[in-house]
């Protein structure tokens, strides 16, 4: 009988995801969520335009999608007021991550993050058998001088930043970015992560050229577009960067659908506006019931709200079992002392009435554990 011949690197790899989905809780639970609140999904969902885009494509579904997304990386360079060149669409932030980390990181290169970022970026360096080093945070931000300190030390390839930041949701303005990739080791690419930015206070976006060759900036339909179920990422980058990309992604990986939406969401800048109001109403109620259980909100730029629990990380493990166990689906950092916080996505105002109701029960089953 024979076997798969797996590498040497797959077998040291531990058979573990970034993230369990919802959905799987949900059959683990035997029951659904009352309220969705811990993917940072955008719960009031995507434009008109953009579901009427993705229903008319759908008579043409048999018809392999189109390899360059031409409409969609046109729809995004006229909203930046960019080149074409300069963009990259792909399968969400997640899967451009995968390819930039194909394409850069052989086996023992170093790379840099934050301890507790984004850990799908972590999954991916480490697939690519790269090696880690973290930094960490500095007072709930992450630290650019201590990145890019680190990747001068270490002499990283890559150094992942997120702006506005997950989990936290804290931010810095976009030109102190700038002045901080003053520091930026030669020959080592920022990767700057900014897929909350709609959210965020006019002059959170880093104000850079997109020919700038030091960079790569992710953004993403996901959030704000309310699409994250359709995958549709994009990147922004110096044309040369960008076109390396065609060496190893999946060409044909983007969906036809999803393509047309997301190019109708793009084109509805009217539609988006409203949706950062509901999102920054559905904010300030989540930090309302976090005040009015005697909990710490932390501000944010993003579609959620980082609550701190006021203890340590069981603690908040365990007011976020109860949540789930009432039926309320949210997340948290998993990093010391990060993990003294529970993280709630913004939501329509009947899940966070469910929120409101579960909350102090949460508290009082933490503190009787």
């Amino acid at each position: 009988m024979t076997y798969p011949r797996y590498t040497d690197l797959l077998r040291t790899l531990p058979a573990t995801v970034p993230f369990v989905g919802p959905e799987e809780q949900e059959r683990e639970r035997g029951r659904a969520f009352g309220a969705r609140l811990g993917a940072n999904e955008q719960n009031f969902g995507p434009s008109p335009k953009a579901i009427e885009a993705m229903r008319d494509s759908a008579a043409e579904i048999w018809k392999y999608p189109d390899s360059t997304s031409h409409g969609l990386r046109r729809a995004i360079a006229e909203t930046h007021a960019i080149a074409p060149e300069n963009i990259l669409v792909g399968e969400g932030i997640d899967g451009i991550l995968g390819y930039l980390v194909r394409m850069l990181v052989a086996p023992g290169d170093a790379v840099v993050t934050s301890d507790g970022a984004y850990p799908t970026f972590n999954y991916h360096v480490v697939g690519f058998g790269g090696a880690l080093h973290k930094v960490p945070y500095n007072s709930d931000h992450e630290d650019p001088a201590a990145l890019f300190a680190k990747a001068r030390e270490v002499n990283a390839k890559l150094v992942y930043l997120s702006n506005p930041d997950n989990p936290m949701g804290s931010w810095y303005k976009g030109t102190d970015i700038v002045t901080a990739m003053d520091d930026l080791p030669e020959g080592c690419l920022f990767v700057l992560d900014e897929a909350y930015v709609e959210f965020a206070p006019e002059g959170t976006a880093a104000p850079l050229n997109a020919d700038d060759p030091r960079v790569i900036r992710m953004r993403t339909f996901s959030k704000a577009y309310g699409m994250a179920g359709a995958r549709v990422g994009y990147a922004i980058g110096a044309a040369e960067l960008i076109k390396s990309f065609d060496k190893i992604r999946n060409h044909f990986g983007m969906n036809r659908s999803a393509q047309r939406g997301a190019e109708a969401a793009m084109r509805d800048q009217a539609y988006l506006a409203e949706v950062v109001t509901r999102t920054a109403t559905a904010r300030e109620r989540i930090a309302g019931i976090a005040r009015e259980n005697g909990l710490r909100p932390l501000p944010s730029a993003t579609n959620f709200v980082t609550v701190d629990c006021g203890a340590d990380g069981d603690f908040a493990r365990a007011v976020l079992q109860s949540l789930v166990t009432q039926g309320v689906f949210v997340r948290m950092p998993g990093v010391a002392p990060l993990d003294r916080c529970i993280r709630i996505s913004a939501g329509r105002p009947e899940e966070l009435d469910v929120l409101a109701k579960a909350m102090p029960k949460a508290l009082a089953d933490a503190r009787a554990r």
